[in-house]
């Protein structure tokens, strides 16, 4: 499995397409192998799902998400994961494969 989370400013963005960079994290049975940051491609309608997909991510931990970006996301077959609370990404994805990861509501507001 391979995860992405975008960041800024050293957290998790509240917007998936507003990161600075996305972190890649490799895990296999339960447990983080690897990680690597990753500046995305210029953000455009439908540009962030395929190019997370060409880099092998299955799953997305965001704090939001327009509805059009989730619909893509599902056509890539990448799991999305909305509503992720404040915290670096080493911390959410932490969260997340131990089934701890508090969420609220899709922070985005469309």
């Amino acid at each position: 499995m391979r995860i992405a989370v975008p960041v800024a400013g050293g957290l998790i963005s509240p917007h998936f397409a507003r990161g600075e960079e996305f972190v890649f994290f490799d895990v296999e049975e339960g447990d983080v192998k690897n990680s690597i940051s990753v500046i995305p491609p210029p953000h455009g309608p439908g540009v962030l799902p395929q190019w997370l997909r060409e880099q092998g991510a299955s799953v997305i931990i965001a704090g939001g998400m327009g509805t059009r970006a989730q619909a893509l996301f599902s056509e890539q077959g990448i799991e999305v994961v909305l509503g992720a609370l404040s915290g670096s990404a080493d911390e959410i994805v932490a969260s997340y494969l131990s089934q701890t990861l508090e969420k609220g509501e899709n922070l985005c507001d469309h």
